[in-house]
């Protein structure tokens, strides 16, 4: 019969295979005794199907998460059994004969179809088990579809697949490098890269055009419900000659064919928005913003510069319009109040549209009619709209109406769930101020070209400076940031040299991109969208782990392997460290 375990999967079986003999093999999932008939659903990779017993011996021999290989016929079921909930539904397997190939000795930690409903810590604990729940193997299925579909993409558009180094050195990029003692060399360390920045921009200084990677990025960063501690996957890619426009029109095909492809939902059609980074700020309270959400907010910091009110005086004021809210009820309004002191707001005035087109609200007494009027006008007020007011220092205010607009968004269930939006930030700062000593500090990719180049350094107020950096975003979730890159040394030299640092930083820091540059390089961009929150946004996913094979946990553990664990003593020798 061909292979010895099995001539089919346990998804493969139709009504074209009726009268037919077959051996399939895989897991006991789901075990049924009707009095000396035993129906087992035997699952694989690939599906279920139904196998009838006749006698007992089956479950004297095994149990549930067992593996066996079944000789049978497959018969059409009876009409009143079919299931057309599975592919297999409407046949079942007659079993003649059956081999164990491995039992489940020990108890199962958690049933396999109730996995996702287990603690995290027993779940990634025996990831092996809950890898065999249908939707958390869906998952990983589908990761790997989207990581071929990106692969073929890619290749389509002209770039060529490269692997970059995983030892390298460390860098000075924002987060902590994770460091690997040299045992040849003493006291000498790896280091785990963080991106493979410097060595894609050093493809391109190579003669290379264009440059993608299914890259592994590694930084020791705490974890978030959409960032994976330690270890994630960027489709990192690089283009010579490139302008910002050039790496935008491949992420845009990129992006609007993967989120097609793989879902049902409306995807925006390029060109995706561009929003200037000042701009999304005050709109969004944020350079993450989700265009889900309807609602905008506005400066109104001029409006009450010549209103008397203390909780407004001398502050920058954001407003936001809330239509048909007035008949939400006063848990509503107490709830959001509540949400406001959460996020460390003093409070959370409001003033509601009357039909009468008068005002209610605390503040009200403290507009004269000429204000009340020119309020109206200018955020085109309509009966039961609430204007809800945000006011805190600079450099806090937007962030805290951005909080206030999500949370609204979410408590009016205005925003669009049926979309992926997605947008360009653009115009990224290049220059801020250090909150602590007040120095010039940069806020973005060092590495980015300034806009206006050598000029723009030369002529402006650093804190003027943009620069070619952008990100891209999906429903509030950053998919990528990218730039296009300084090529020159001297502009380099430069820009480094306003932030505070020397030449000599660069030259000892950078070494290799600065050196590479002094012997021709063209000029070039690129971008890194994130694999994972792609992937946990296509499949609805809330946490980042569950579309990852095996993930540590929040703290940075494998449950599964045991790390970060001891070693030996000799080993600590071999690298010549010694624990503290």
């Amino acid at each position: 019969m061909g292979n010895r375990y099995r001539t089919e999967n346990c998804g493969a079986l139709r009504l074209s295979h009726v009268d037919k003999e077959v051996r399939v093999a895989g897991w006991i999932d789901t075990v049924r005794d009707h009095g000396g008939v035993i129906f087992v659903d035997l699952r694989d990779h690939y599906g279920v199907t139904q196998v009838v017993f006749h006698g007992d011996e089956v479950l004297e021999k095994c149990g549930k998460e067992s593996v066996i290989s079944v000789v049978g016929v497959v018969e059409k079921r009876d009409p009143s059994t079919v299931n057309l909930k599975i592919a297999t539904g409407e046949v079942e397997l007659k079993a003649e004969s059956f081999e164990v190939l491995s039992t489940a000795e020990r108890q199962l930690p958690f049933d396999i179809s109730a996995s996702k409903q287990t603690r995290e810590e027993v779940r990634l604990k025996y990831r092996f088990l809950d890898l065999r729940n249908q939707k958390v193997h869906e998952n990983i299925v589908f990761r790997s579809k989207v990581t071929s579909f990106v692969r073929k993409k890619m290749e389509k558009l002209g770039f060529l697949e490269f692997q970059t180094p995983i030892l390298t050195s460390s860098s000075p990029e924002g987060a902590r490098d994770y460091l690997v003692p040299s045992r040849k060399h003493k006291g000498m360390f790896y280091a785990l890269p963080q991106a493979p920045q410097i060595f894609k921009q050093l493809l391109m200084t190579s003669g290379f055009d264009r440059y993608f990677q299914i890259a592994p990025c590694f930084r020791d960063e705490d974890a978030r419900a959409d960032r994976s501690p330690g270890e994630f996957y960027q489709i990192d890619f690089e283009m010579a000659f490139a302008t910002q426009e050039d790496v935008f029109a491949v992420a845009e095909k990129l992006l609007y064919s993967v989120f097609k492809e793989f879902s049902d939902k409306k995807v925006s059609k390029p060109p995706f928005k561009r929003i200037p980074y000042s701009e999304s700020m005050l709109k969004y309270g944020t350079d993450k913003p989700d265009l889900r959400n309807p609602l905008l907010i506005q400066d109104l910091s001029d409006f009450f510069k010549d209103v008397e009110f203390a909780p407004f005086k001398g502050k920058p004021v954001r407003g936001i319009v809330v239509p048909d809210c007035a008949a939400m009820s006063k848990s509503f309004f107490e709830n959001m109040l509540e949400f406001a002191l959460s996020i460390g707001m003093k409070g959370l005035g409001y003033l509601t549209v009357q039909p009468d087109g008068s005002y209610k609200g605390p503040i009200d007494k403290f507009l004269p009619d000429a204000k009340r009027a020119a309020l109206k006008a200018n955020l085109s007020l309509k009966t039961d709209d609430v204007l809800f007011f945000i006011s805190d220092k600079p450099g806090a205010v937007d962030k805290l109406a951005g909080q206030v607009r999500t949370e609204l968004g979410k408590r009016t269930n205005l925003i669009d769930y049926s979309r992926f939006d997605l947008c360009f930030i653009t115009d990224f700062p290049m220059y801020g101020l250090d909150e602590e000593t007040g120095k010039i500090e940069f806020t973005h990719n060092p590495f980015s070209m300034p806009q206006g180049e050598m000029n723009a350094l030369l002529t402006m107020d650093p804190l003027e400076i943009k620069a070619y950096q952008y990100d891209i975003v999906c429903n509030g979730i950053e998919l990528s940031s990218g730039a296009v890159r300084n090529h020159r040394p001297d502009i380099m030299v430069k820009a480094f040299e306003i932030a505070g640092y020397p030449k000599s930083a660069i030259e000892e820091k950078f070494s290799a991109l600065y050196n590479a540059f002094h012997y021709g390089a063209p000029p070039h961009a690129g971008m890194a969208p994130g694999l994972d929150r792609i992937v946990m946004l296509l499949t609805g996913e809330e946490n980042i782990r569950e579309i990852i094979a095996f993930p540590m946990n929040s703290a940075a553990q494998d449950l599964l392997l045991g790390a970060p664990g001891s070693v030996t003593e000799q080993q600590l020798r071999d690298i010549h460290i010694k624990i503290r």
